[in-house]
């Protein structure tokens, strides 16, 4: 369990706590609106109404405490930026900013941000890929060169096992999960003798460009 200030309630941050309380962290949410904070007092730890560019409002919060800082102010970006810097010289170990666009991330990171992340770009990369292949079934991006991605099984597998198809050593792909059937339980318990058959998805690790040739995604 860790704890979290989270900073700016609209829906992007609204979303964020909701989450957060779910995995049952922690969680200080703040927002300059009323309305906002009443929102996600369900979710939350404690919440405060202020000014998050208000450096004698955040002195109050006892930023150095948290584990993370979360900026999600997403509607104003001047305030982002004061705020990222502030909680940042107030002490705060970690902090994660949100950007809209790459030179908003540039600035960010140079006054504060130890990470920045990109919602609506991150969310269109995903939309683009998973809906523009027939084969994809789900996406997640670790860097520029490797992704994890779940792939309807080739015919070309069937009845093999991951032993004998030599997935690592041929392709250069780590099979991290195997689903028997859509939508069922995703097993992590990967063993050479796993025999693939048709209807089974498989959850792949590998370089990006040579997963979706080989993949055809």
């Amino acid at each position: 369990m860790k704890t979290v200030l989270l900073i700016g309630l609209g829906r992007f941050g609204r979303h964020i706590a909701q989450k957060l309380g779910e995995l049952r962290h922690q969680v200080m949410a703040v927002d300059k609106s009323e309305e906002r904070v009443n929102q996600v007092l369900p979710y939350v730890t404690n919440a405060q109404i202020g000014d998050s560019t208000d450096r004698a409002f955040l002195e109050t919060l006892g930023v150095r405490d948290f584990d993370v800082c979360i900026v999600a102010i997403g509607d104003d970006f001047q305030s982002s930026l004061e705020t990222t810097s502030l909680v940042k010289e107030l002490g705060a170990k970690f902090v994660v900013s949100r950007a809209a666009r790459d030179v908003h991330a540039k600035f960010l990171l140079r006054n504060g941000a130890d990470e920045v992340v990109y919602p609506e770009k991150q969310l269109a990369s995903w939309t683009a890929i998973r809906y523009s292949s027939d084969h994809l079934l789900d996406y997640i991006e670790l860097s520029e060169e490797y992704a994890v991605y779940e792939v309807e099984v080739p015919k070309a597998w069937f009845g093999k096992t991951i032993g004998e198809l030599e997935i690592r050593k041929k392709y250069g792909m780590n099979v991290m999960g195997v689903r028997r059937e859509k939508g069922g339980k995703l097993d992590l318990n990967i063993t050479p003798q796993i025999c693939f058959e048709e209807g089974m998805t498989v959850l792949i690790l590998g370089n990006r460009r040579e997963v979706q040739k080989y993949f055809r995604i």
